[in-house]
């Protein structure tokens, strides 16, 4: 028989493998272009203006973050859960006055035994996809977008996900002014296919965010993920402090963030605290 750690194991390897071949494919599809960008105009996308951009989810940028998250004090034995985030944000131009903005989550995580009722559990989670269509122009001073939210029952592991198709609005407002950017994320998702024996999803984020960038390219941001659950009638509320720089790796643009959490309200044998790591690989147009 196989050992179900080595399935998963290889599975989560060749997940890792193939995200990363794509990610590759990217950076080495939009390196060059980037690199005559700069020699002809300098100031196009300095360090600074790169900072202010990673701040706005429908900045005209393509940025692939891969974000790691560590969770302790989950379930009755203090246990850790660890996800990594890859999330790559694609524009594209659509006239001379719109864009269309994807963001993808893809979830990646190992679930210590109580987190994942008695077995430790690794995989890909469900892939949630979001499409916002956003003027070029800031309107009255202020960056907006809106569209749709797909949830994709792409988990490995019944422990992962929900084996639901979901989808729903979501929309995004912010400003951006003298280094301060504030403003607010949000999306709901339905499901409305998907396995019957599982619970139906009816969930709403919210993401206020303020963050102040300097000169130094350096930004210091505060902001809450929060998850209300309309069918067990529970919020999820972590609360994130986070430090970024923006730095240059030969001529490869990257931002790094390190940040911590605490949870303001969860669900029953939700995590207590916790603590990011974000690498941002940044591909200016």
């Amino acid at each position: 028989m196989l050992d179900p750690h080595k399935t998963n194991t290889i599975t989560i390897k060749r997940i890792l493998l193939c995200l990363s071949s794509l990610i590759l494919a990217n950076g080495f599809a939009y390196i060059p272009s980037a690199q005559a960008e700069a020699t002809e105009n300098h100031s196009a996308d300095n360090d600074n203006d790169l900072a202010l951009k990673l701040q706005n989810p429908v900045a005209n940028l393509i940025s692939v973050p891969i974000q790691n998250n560590w969770d302790f004090g989950a379930g009755s034995t203090n246990a850790m859960r660890y996800t990594v985030n890859v999330q790559p944000v694609i524009p594209f131009s659509i006239n001379d006055d719109w864009n269309l903005i994807t963001r993808t989550i893809m979830p990646i995580s190992h679930f210590e035994p109580s987190v994942a009722g008695g077995n430790d559990v690794n995989g890909l989670g469900d892939i949630t996809q979001s499409f916002f269509l956003s003027p070029k122009a800031p309107v009255g001073g202020w960056i907006m977008g809106a569209g749709p939210a797909f949830l994709y029952p792409s988990a490995s592991d019944n422990a992962l996900g929900s084996q639901k198709w979901g989808a729903g609005p979501t929309a995004v407002l912010l400003k951006q002014e003298d280094g301060w950017t504030y403003g607010a994320l949000a999306n709901h998702i339905w499901s409305f296919a998907g396995s019957t024996s599982r619970t139906d999803v009816s969930s709403t984020f919210l993401q206020p965010f303020v963050a102040y960038t300097t000169k130094m390219h350096t930004t210091l941001g505060l902001n809450t993920e929060s998850t209300y659950n309309w069918e067990s009638n529970q919020w999820n509320v972590p609360l994130n402090l986070q430090l970024s720089q923006v730095l240059k790796l030969g001529s490869q643009p990257v931002q790094f963030t390190l940040g911590g959490r605490y949870y303001a309200d969860k669900p029953a044998g939700g995590a207590d605290w916790g603590l990011r790591f974000v690498v941002t690989l940044i591909f200016p147009k």
